[in-house]
């Protein structure tokens, strides 16, 4: 009859080994260096990450704005004077939509110069930059639109471009702040669908100064 090795006292089975026996620490070595990489990526997006929303939700100081801010009422702060004074009486007004984000905030206006069925189109926009510094891409932003011709005088930076004598379109940085101008000939229609010829078309050659004096009064106005 075959026993059981314990019964017999065969210790062949047993083991100097105790399970519970924590092993010996690794020697101390360099890390290995992706994974230093990782660690500072991770921390570095943390640490971005956190002081984005902290600014958004107004716990950190942003970016200085330069004394622009949010404006109820942003069509009566664009009168347009001087561009009055060269396109006719101001007659039609809308407004546009607007954007209020922590990050960005954004308000239009829309005008017409002239008999509304054949007079001149003017769009306004106003953009606040709440977290990103425009400036590094503002240049490269009016070039692709077409905007080449460099304006002095108006903000730190500023390009128009005349559309091709119908028209013109003036971009202004100041800081934080983007304005944009654009105007734009207006062909309306008669009952019978056929446009109507504008009488004594403007010249707009120049139209730059009076666009530029028109930036300068609204940047001056959205700052009250």
């Amino acid at each position: 009859m075959i026993s059981e090795p314990e019964l017999d006292g065969d210790t062949s089975y047993e083991s100097t080994e105790v399970l519970t026996e924590e092993r010996a620490p690794r020697p101390p070595g360099p890390r290995r260096p992706w994974l230093w990489a990782l660690g500072g990526a991770v921390v570095a997006s943390a640490v971005w990450g956190g002081a984005l929303y902290a600014v958004q939700r107004g716990e950190e100081p942003g970016p200085d704005l330069g004394g622009y801010r949010q404006v109820a009422d942003f069509c009566g702060r664009a009168p347009l004077k001087a561009l009055s004074g060269i396109l006719g009486k101001r007659s039609v007004d809308g407004t546009g939509p607007e954007m209020d984000d922590p990050a960005v905030y954004e308000a239009s206006c829309s005008m017409v110069f002239g008999p509304p069925e054949s007079g001149y189109s003017v769009s306004v926009t106003y953009t606040l930059h709440r977290v990103v510094d425009p400036g590094p891409e503002f240049a490269a932003r009016a070039k692709y639109q077409g905007l080449a011709m460099p304006v002095d005088g108006v903000g730190e930076a500023a390009f128009f471009d005349g559309r091709g004598g119908e028209g013109g379109e003036l971009k202004v940085l100041d800081g934080q702040v983007e304005i944009t101008i654009s105007i734009y000939q207006q062909y309306g229609t008669d009952a019978d669908g056929n446009p109507i010829e504008m009488k004594n078309p403007i010249d707009l050659s120049g139209i730059e100064v009076p666009m530029s004096q028109d930036a300068l009064a609204l940047m001056a106005a959205l700052k009250k």
